[in-house]
């Protein structure tokens, strides 16, 4: 038997289980963290999460430490410079959703709205305890706040997205009943 049991997607990749041991499920409340990670899980749409996580250092260095203000200012230019970076994932929508959801997220500070309160509001600030035994793709409240984020201008913001970022920034706890972080989270 192992001595520390993961969640099963977890195995057989080191970084993947360096991710789900160290950060994945963790409570986050800094906004632009919450925002990077969102940003991600749009880049994952229609790709293994791996394949993020490995490209994980160059996006940080190609979207300027995900500082939401520098991204914001990325036009035309930023956008040819990226869709010709081998190291990132070459989506132009989903690059050209980022820059907009630095503005949407930008323009939310501006209004004296934090990304973390937004993102915490839709549980009145708690984290929500899943069941560990099932694996879901989405939930009636990731169908909500995706409804909201859409209704803000966000993109690649869909139910299951949004319930991949719930888990990893640990809006829900969905690790496995017999995970060994289910308790620590």
């Amino acid at each position: 038997m192992k001595e520390h049991p993961r969640c099963a997607w977890a195995e057989g990749d080191a970084l993947m289980a360096s991710y789900h041991d160290q950060e994945w499920g963790v409570p986050q409340h800094d906004s632009r963290m919450l925002w990077e990670m969102l940003m991600l899980e749009g880049f994952q749409a229609g790709l293994a999460w791996i394949i993020v996580l490995r490209k994980r250092e160059a996006f940080r260095r190609a979207f300027a430490g995900f500082d939401p203000a520098i991204v914001a200012s990325f036009g035309e230019k930023d956008v040819v410079r990226l869709m010709t970076n081998p190291d990132i994932i070459r989506a132009q929508a989903k690059i050209r959703a980022m820059i907009a959801g630095a503005r949407i997220y930008c323009d939310m500070a501006a209004g004296g709205e934090s990304f973390a309160d937004f993102c915490w509001s839709f549980t009145d600030g708690k984290r929500i305890q899943g069941s560990g035994r099932e694996w879901i793709a989405n939930s009636p409240l990731s169908e909500k706040i995706s409804k909201e984020m859409k209704h803000r201008g966000f993109k690649f913001v869909g139910p299951t997205i949004v319930y991949a970022w719930m888990q990893a920034v640990g809006i829900v706890n969905d690790h496995a009943t017999d995970c060994f972080r289910r308790s620590e989270v």
